[in-house]
């Protein structure tokens, strides 16, 4: 399997990251390690999570997947085989949010504790936080690579101007720089990372790895009609979906599945590799089938002709 590299960082990874979103949530933790191993044993290395997952869930307060992945790295005695990615700043109650230095340094001790890991390969700033310096988060940073508890950082849901401040900053001041994008990006969702944050990344040599590459299953073409929004737990926010262009969208993914004679979901995902400037897309599965729809997805190479249906059926914004 071809490695990607991330950014600058000495971290080479697979062409798929598994989004540990669903890990104690739609995926228990049985099921879970059943994943992880399915995932690895198929030649997949990178895992990507975040202290608040799943905090969304009633009884939860959020850890529950780094939880999860820290009891699997120890029982499989894997940790040096994984890139393992974790993101701090969104909310976890109690005033525990934000990209300030005391929280960072507070968030990444939690966050190692609960991955049963001394180092994180990839820390990523999960949100951008305009209430404080940037100058004073990545000093935080530097810290924690200084330390060797952090091994490269990385950004996630910034717009292009903040992302390309940010990088002044660290080649100003000798701070790591964020070496990889972690951006909402799909078929569904071309406009935003396209034309502000697509144009940073090939400047600088970011790694992308967008997340929600299916939209959240819309991508699978499981949801055609608002009665389908009732087949999964993340259903519910998917009517922005199905409108003309999400309908035009998912009959373009039909004519090439039926023609490439796979899945919609292999589609989708294939098309965000064919974009030269994404490194692996992050996708997450709650059964055995859904992760080999992933693992095909890597395999399958779109020619031209398919790539430009689906840039048709997919142009404009999601509104339309």
């Amino acid at each position: 399997m071809q490695m990607r590299k991330l950014g600058a960082a000495n971290l080479q990874i697979a062409p798929l990251v598994f989004g540990g979103n669903v890990f104690g949530w739609t995926a228990d933790e049985t099921m879970s390690f059943r994943l992880l191993d399915a995932f690895v044993g198929a030649g997949f290395n990178c895992v990507d999570t975040a202290d608040m997952y799943s905090r969304w869930v009633p009884g939860h307060t959020g850890g529950e997947s780094e939880t999860i992945i820290g009891k699997w790295m120890k029982q499989r005695a894997c940790r040096d085989k994984i890139v393992l990615l974790t993101k701090v700043g969104m909310d976890m109650g109690d005033g525990k949010k934000g990209l300030a230095r005391k929280y960072i340094l507070q968030a990444v001790e939690d966050s190692l504790r609960r991955l049963q890991t001394d180092y994180i390969d990839l820390y990523q700033s999960h949100t951008d936080d305009a209430e404080t310096p940037q100058e004073e988060t990545l000093e935080a940073y530097a810290q924690l690579v200084k330390q060797g508890k952090v091994r490269a950082i990385g950004a996630s849901n910034f717009k292009g101007e903040r992302l390309k401040q940010a990088l002044q900053i660290s080649t100003q001041r000798g701070y790591p720089s964020y070496q990889c994008l972690q951006p909402h990006y799909n078929l569904c969702e071309r406009a935003d990372y396209e034309s502000d944050l697509e144009p940073v990344c090939a400047a600088t040599n970011l790694a992308v790895i967008p997340y929600w590459a299916l939209a959240a299953g819309f991508l699978t073409g499981k949801y055609r009609s608002e009665g389908d929004l009732t087949k999964s737990a993340r259903g519910g926010g998917l009517k922005k979906y199905l409108n003309e262009r999400g309908l035009r969208i998912l009959a373009a993914l039909d004519t090439v599945a039926k023609d490439k004679q796979t899945s919609q979901a292999a589609v989708a995902l294939a098309w965000l590799l064919a974009r030269p400037s994404v490194t692996a897309p992050i996708a997450s599965a709650t059964t055995l089938e859904q992760l080999q729809t992933l693992i095909d997805g890597v395999q399958l190479k779109l020619d031209a002709p398919a790539i430009e249906i689906l840039n048709r059926a997919s142009a404009g914004s999601s509104n339309n």
